[in-house]
Order: structure tokens, then C-alpha cells, then sequence
């Protein structure tokens, strides 16, 4: 028994030391990292951030426009992720025969927009006059096709060799990804400082058309679709994390295509613009070629900071969806934003309880009760650069409810605020996530995001290096303060799939 606990002793030495050289590594490859990292801020306000890396003749491009659909206001939700479907339909050189002959045709279909949202919005409008317009309308848009090559902008870009071309929105940011061989670099240079000094937004009523089915197939025809949008319009009453990011079907039906063009101007300025650049690339010709080809582009003010905060919540909040579905438990906590002191407690206590087959919940809730067939918990959602949520999601087995999983969950939590975790799951948890971060920084790409998120979110790129020690010093009474203090039933809300006819 005694060299049981012998051997026992050593092997929590030995994983602690473990622990504490591996931090220790990383913080030393990080380090390394952090040393090659070279920025450069043109006079307009525009940002590079390039890390060479020389081992393969390939190079990562992502811009970040700080710009999400937490910026949007009601009539135009919805506005951010249409905006970045348009920035991929060419400019005055891509993407058209006639630049000069087409634009009038623009111009006319947006006058003539204008003209039928008037007469809609007549109580007694004239069903003869709408109609004529109608038909002039569509015989316009087919005019402005004329003019249109297709998809000229992605095949510019295909034919040099990007084979991650892709752009996408969320709560917080818009981004735009590029990879190509590294002798490509003046090639993206030309095409991304046309793209964003030149826009055409042709084909706008089209693909706005797109967009609004997107919504359709996404929210409006699956449940947990619904329950998503009406759950983070309960649980946030002011903050606009309570729009979704495809937006207010309303707001996409009315949305024109000068809308788009005033939204642009006003967050797609160079200064709120920030590129990432990691790869086979020399820092310098980088800076060379971003002034010669970006530098004329106008400064313009960044754009004012959100002023909406979300008030206090008074009591917990419920939203349910009845579908024909099987029943599914969301549940969310308020927290505070990611550069708030609590966040890799916060982290932790969310993967300890919810993030991977070992979790707790996992084993309590899925293997050992088998209440649910699916268990887990998402921190930071839907986005992080402002106050969010800590969420739960469960989904109850056949023949048990979502109060039953609801009951467990608490049950979990309460044991975290009595208890706290496990020095061995907070280990496990620091271990997982530096193998994480490590693994994400090998990849150019999955590296240029991080560095552009970092500057912008966390406030400084050179933030992103320094989370190790941040990690580090998250203990076991960290986490239980934690739970204690966001935990709260009060400032909760939670959200539920009733199947019809229960």
C-alpha cells in the first residue's frame, strides 16, 4: 500500500512537471514566434501584420473588417453578411464588359427601386402603377446582366492557384481569406486594394434574393433554427447580439442596394481594416507594395464604437419554439467580455463541464443517465468582443424530457460551485488547450486569423501571445468563483423545442 501511494505521489509530480515544462515550451516557441511578427500602419489607418515563414513557397491572406452584425440597426439587420456575398461581385475592372454603360443601368434600377417602395407604402396604392413599374423593373435588371461576367472575380483568383478563397460573418467581424504561391503576392495586392477602393455591387437584387432563401432553408424551416434566433432575442433585450447574423426577414425584403453602398463606406474605411499576411513573403516588399497599392485609398474616421450595452437581467427568461421536432434544451448565462480577467476561468469551467466526450456532462448526462444523446456547452456565444454568454445545450433521449436534462445540469453545476473541479481536469484542460494553440499557429492560415482576431478583439496582436501565462494562472478556486458568480439562475435564460402536440 504505501509504495501504491509512493508511485501514486510521483505521478502527480511527474504530471505537474510535465505541466509546467510544457507551458514552459510553449511560452518559449511563442516567444520565438512573437520576435518574427512585423507590422506596418499605413497613413490612412490600414494595418499589415506579416510573420514570414519560409518552409513552403505558399502564403495566407485575411482580412478583418471590425465590422459584424452586432453593428447593425433594425431595418438594415441582416446588411453585414449581404455586404460580404456583394464584395465578391467584382469592381469597375472585374466582373463587366462596360463599367461606364453599366453603371447607368445601376443607377436607373435604383431609382426605380425607390419609386416601387413609395408606391408599397401607399395606403391606397395603385395595383396598375405598381405592376408597370414591376415589369420595368425586371426589364432593367435583365438589362444590367448584359453586362455582367460571371463569377470573374473567384476565377481570377482559382486560375492563380487560391484554394481557400472563402469569406464569412459573424456577430463580430467580417473576413476575407485568401492562400496562394508565394510569387502571387502582387497579384492579391491589386485584386484585394481593387475590391475594397472599387466595389460594384451588381446583381444586388439577385443575390439579396439569395440570401433571403439562405434565411429561409437555415432558420425559418428548421427548428433549432428558430429556437437559436428567438432564444438570443429573449436572452439579450438591448445588446443587438439578439439579431442573428442572416437578419430580419423584413429587413431583407426592404434592404437597396444604396443601403449597401452607405454601409460600406461607413466600416469598410481603411482603418478599421486590419491584413494578416503569413507565409513565404518578405516583410519588407509587403510594406512596399500595401503603401503603393493601398496607401492612395482615402482615410476615413473609424467608426464610433457601439454605445448599446446589455442592462442587468432581473430574472430568468424562457422562449419556446413548437415544431414538429424532438425536444431540444438551450440554456445561456451572461458574461462578461473576452478581454475581462474571468474569461480563461470562464473557459475552463465551460470545457471541464461540457466540451468533449470526458466531460462531465457527457459522462453524467449521456453515458452513465442517458437522458440525453447530446450534451455540451458553448463560451463566448454568439460572439466575444462584447458581454455574451456562457450556453448549454442539451438534447433529451427518447422517452425523457428537457426538464430532466435541465435538472441534471444543474445538479453538475451546483457540484462546480460547492466543489470547484479537480486539480487533475484543470491540468487536463491547460494541457488540451496549449496543444491547441500551438497546433492552431502551425497552420499559415488558421496564424493569419489569429493575429488579425487578436488586434482587433483582444486589442493588441502581441495579446495573442501571452495567453499561456493567462492560462496558467487560472486554480480550482478560480473556476468555482466563477460558476458562483455567472452561474446564476437570475441571469439565465433558457430556451426549449416543445414537439407539437405536447
Amino acid at each position: 500500500m504505501r509504495e501504491k501511494l509512493v508511485l501514486m505521489n510521483r505521478a502527480c509530480v511527474v504530471c505537474a512537471l510535465f505541466l509546467v515544462l510544457g507551458v514552459s515550451i510553449a511560452a518559449q516557441t511563442f516567444d520565438a514566434i512573437k520576435s518574427q511578427v512585423k507590422v506596418h500602419v499605413l497613413e490612412n489607418g490600414m494595418k499589415f501584420i506579416v510573420l514570414e515563414r519560409h518552409e513552403a513557397p505558399v502564403v495566407s491572406f485575411h482580412v478583418y473588417a471590425d465590422v459584424g452584425s452586432a453593428n447593425e440597426s433594425y431595418g438594415i439587420t441582416g446588411i453585414s453578411h449581404l455586404l460580404e456575398h456583394m464584395a465578391f461581385k467584382g469592381s469597375k475592372l472585374v466582373g463587366t464588359t462596360n463599367y461606364e454603360e453599366e453603371v447607368k443601368v445601376l443607377e436607373g434600377l435604383d431609382a426605380l427601386y425607390e419609386k416601387i417602395k413609395a408606391e408599397q407604402a401607399k395606403v391606397n396604392l395603385d395595383e396598375q402603377t405598381l405592376r408597370e413599374m414591376k415589369e420595368k423593373f425586371e426589364a432593367l435588371r435583365l438589362k444590367a446582366k448584359e453586362f455582367v461576367v460571371n463569377g470573374e472575380f473567384d476565377d481570377m483568383f482559382m486560375r492563380e492557384g487560391d484554394r481557400s478563397l472563402n469569406a464569412f460573418t459573424s456577430a463580430d467581424a467580417t473576413q476575407y481569406v485568401n492562400s496562394l504561391p508565394s510569387n502571387k503576392l502582387e497579384f492579391w495586392m491589386a485584386m484585394t486594394a481593387d475590391r475594397f477602393q472599387n466595389p460594384v455591387f451588381r446583381e444586388f437584387y439577385k443575390e439579396r434574393d439569395v440570401v433571403i432563401e439562405e434565411r429561409r432553408l437555415s432558420l425559418e424551416t428548421r427548428p433549432i433554427g428558430r429556437l437559436v434566433e428567438d432564444f438570443l432575442s429573449t436572452a439579450f433585450k438591448a445588446h443587438p447580439y439578439k439579431h442573428s447574423v442572416v437578419g430580419h426577414m423584413s429587413d431583407l425584403e426592404s434592404i437597396t442596394r444604396r443601403d449597401v453602398e452607405d454601409y460600406f463606406r461607413k466600416y469598410y474605411g481603411p482603418s478599421n481594416l486590419t491584413v494578416s499576411i503569413v507565409g513565404d513573403v518578405g516583410s519588407a516588399e509587403v510594406f512596399e507594395m500595401a503603401e503603393l497599392y493601398f496607401g492612395t485609398i482615402p482615410s476615413e474616421p473609424k467608426p464610433e464604437a457601439l454605445r448599446t450595452k446589455e442592462p442587468e437581467q432581473w430574472g430568468e427568461r424562457q422562449a419556446q419554439v413548437v415544431a414538429k421536432s424532438q425536444p431540444i434544451l438551450i440554456m445561456g448565462y451572461h458574461r462578461p467580455d473576452v478581454r475581462h480577467a474571468d474569461s480563461f476561468a470562464l473557459d475552463a469551467l465551460a470545457n471541464i463541464l461540457g466540451q468533449g466526450r470526458s466531460s462531465r456532462l457527457h459522462e453524467s448526462l449521456v453515458k452513465d443517465k442517458k437522458v440525453c444523446i447530446q450534451s455540451g456547452v458553448f463560451n463566448g456565444f454568439p460572439g466575444e468582443k462584447y458581454p455574451n454568454l456562457v450556453a448549454f445545450i442539451a438534447v433529451p433521449s427518447q422517452g425523457h424530457t428537457s426538464e430532466e436534462c435541465l435538472e441534471l445540469i444543474d445538479d453538475e453545476i451546483a457540484k462546480i460551485k460547492e466543489e470547484s473541479v479537480t486539480a487533475d481536469e484543470l491540468t487536463k484542460y491547460k494541457r488540451s488547450t496549449v496543444k491547441a494553440m500551438l497546433s492552431r499557429m502551425k497552420s499559415n492560415g488558421s496564424m493569419a486569423e489569429l493575429l488579425t482576431y487578436a488586434d482587433v478583439v483582444l486589442g493588441d496582436w502581441q495579446r495573442l501571445f501571452g495567453q499561456v501565462e493567462q492560462l496558467q494562472s487560472v486554480s480550482v478556486e478560480d473556476v468555482k468563483r466563477v460558476a458562483k458568480m455567472y452561474l446564476v439562475d437570475e441571469h439565465r435564460t433558457i430556451g426549449e423545442i416543445v414537439p407539437e402536440g405536447k
